[in-house]
């Protein structure tokens, strides 16, 4: 068993490591569901095997010894060799093949049932969002409020709520599903989501966007333009480059499914939202990779709403809920 643990070991840490260099795509989820049930498995070996025939080994040991002892007495022998005080505790220690599985499998279980069901922890890695959220944002995401899923597969347990325009969510990106995006719903099943020049319109109607002092932009170190939106009542930021042209080539739009939705032009893009799909964009509107160039976001690729800043080790003060 020594054996065979130090190779399953090994070939986490490789896993691990592989990962880390880029030579494989990880799946994190997937390596937490492994690393349960191994160490699951281990847990009620410990629990059925393990455990008591060490419990055996230090009973019988403290039976001869108490023999040996009743025996020496009726020779008339009081006075015998030491013995290890230690020796029966050393009996029931955990080997550290056991410790290192077993040991581990109560927390590694808890992180699992909690990333899995309750939240999510994730890092921003860029700017797309800003300024709701900024490169560093440490935050968490609500599994539950869409739905509950099965990890790994994504299956949908329970209904939940569906996502409303404003959300914050984190997704499954399209065209690569091993990859976690966030973006805010724009447009949800049915909706018609025009982005011309610059302006958001849903289902015809414009959503109010009020100007703001110019936003500092510390990652290019430049200005940008603010607004406050209003999105079906979710008031946030949002950020435009007036550098940046608001229509899209076809050369930057991908063959997407149900590209024939989409119309685009000069002026920018108008979206027919399908049945199960949802239209996300960046609040960065002019520096964000989202549904006008990438398409929409199916159901069954939610991962969950995002609600919290709970840590940017940069600025403590951005600690706090969002919208």
């Amino acid at each position: 068993m020594p054996f065979l643990t130090s190779i399953i070991l090994a070939a986490f840490v490789g896993y691990i490591g592989a990962w880390y260099v880029g030579a494989v795509e990880g799946n994190f989820a997937l390596l937490l569901f492994l690393a349960t049930v191994v160490t699951g498995v281990y847990w009620l070996a410990e629990r059925l095997y393990f455990l008591p025939r060490r419990r055996r080994a230090a009973a019988t040991y403290e039976q001869n010894l108490a023999q040996r002892k009743e025996e020496l007495a009726r020779q008339g022998i009081s006075q015998t060799d030491a013995v290890d005080p230690k020796a029966s505790e050393r009996l029931l220690m955990q080997p550290w093949w056991l410790d290192w599985t077993a040991g581990l499998f109560p927390v590694i279980l808890a992180v699992f049932l909690l990333r899995s069901f309750l939240f999510e922890p994730f890092k921003i890695p860029s700017g797309s969002m800003m300024p709701t959220l900024l490169t560093g944002d440490l935050i968490l995401v609500n599994k539950f409020t869409y739905g509950l899923r099965l990890p790994i597969v994504n299956t949908k347990l329970t209904e939940g709520t569906p996502p409303k325009r404003g959300d914050v969510m984190v997704f499954r990106y399209p065209p690569q599903p091993s990859l976690d995006y966030i973006k805010r719903v724009v447009g949800v099943p049915g909706d018609e989501v025009a982005y011309l020049n610059k302006r958001l319109t849903v289902n015809g109607k414009p959503i109010s966007k009020e100007a703001m002092p110019d936003y500092f932009d510390q990652e290019t170190m430049r200005y940008l333009k603010e607004y406050k939106e209003d999105l079906s009542g979710v008031e946030h930021k949002i950020l435009n480059d007036e550098s940046r042209r608001a229509g899209l080539s076809e050369a930057e739009v991908s063959q997407f499914p149900n590209r024939d939705n989409c119309r685009y032009s000069v002026e920018g893009v108008v979206c027919k939202v399908p049945p199960g799909h949802y239209f996300m964009m960046g609040d960065n509107r002019d520096n964000s990779l989202d549904s006008r160039y990438w398409g929409f976001v199916p159901d069954k690729n939610i991962v969950g709403r995002a609600f919290v800043i709970w840590m940017n080790f940069g600025d403590f003060k951005r600690i706090g809920s969002f919208q």
